[in-house]
């Protein structure tokens, strides 16, 4: 008989494909980034909002904090790799004035988890301590990052256009947050369960809207967007 440990491996394996796939989904705007010596209208908030996140995930995962959570902590090291280097990219082609707001931003996270470490080694005398502080802040700043597509269901609603809101990005949202919900259940760790059962409820809620207003979204505008992502894949 298969043990609950060797499911559980295995679909913290998928999820770390399907969280790969998620990291690299800003791949082609960076390439349009680099081709055109300039960021535009652009923002780095994302990329250092995800950048945050993953230096948390790591903390937790660490056998200090919670043992037997390898998966975690390697899925987010490439994730730490990947955004480093977006917003390296990003910083070579901003004007100045972003360039130093990147940098103060980079600065108040490094020391913010200079902090958050400092306290939870000197504070937390035992695993289950230590995870229930780091836990909690994984799962504020996890759930903020899976929140953010709310504005774009608004403008979803309120256009009845999908075509702000791609669909395989919403699927791959959808399938990661339920994968790693499934990790988390199979040997019951809340910290993981909350942001990403949020995650793939969210990721459900968008993928219902694009089934409703999809065939309401002009078809002028799907071509467009059809376009912009061959176009993404030829800059590819």
């Amino acid at each position: 008989m298969v043990s609950t440990d060797a499911v559980r491996n295995v679909v913290g394996i998928i999820g770390n494909v399907i969280s790969f796939g998620l990291f690299l989904s800003p791949l082609p705007t960076f390439i349009k980034i680099w081709r055109m010596k300039a960021v535009e209208e652009f923002s780095s908030i994302p990329y250092l909002a995800t950048l945050l996140n993953c230096m948390l995930w790591i903390f937790y995962g660490l056998p200090i904090v919670h043992p037997n959570s390898l998966l975690v902590v390697t899925i987010n090291c490439v994730g730490i790799v990947l955004e480093g280097i977006y917003l390296t990219i990003f910083f070579l082609y901003a004007p100045k004035n972003l360039r130093i707001k990147l940098l103060n931003i980079l600065a108040g996270e490094l020391a913010f988890m200079a902090v958050v470490v400092s306290v939870v080694l000197t504070v937390g005398y035992s695993h289950e301590k230590r995870s229930l502080m780091v836990g909690i802040l994984c799962v504020i700043f996890g759930t903020c990052m899976y929140a953010s597509p709310l504005t774009i269901m608004k403008t979803v609603i309120k256009t009845k256009s999908v075509q702000y809101m791609p669909f395989w990005l919403s699927l791959v949202s959808f399938f990661n947050g339920l994968c790693w919900t499934s990790y988390a259940i199979l040997k019951f760790d809340i910290f993981i369960t909350i942001p990403n059962g949020l995650g793939s409820a969210l990721g459900l809620l968008q993928l219902l809207l694009y089934a409703c207003y999809y065939r309401s979204t002009p078809a002028v505008e799907l071509e467009n967007e059809d376009g912009k992502r061959r176009r993404d894949v030829e800059m590819v």
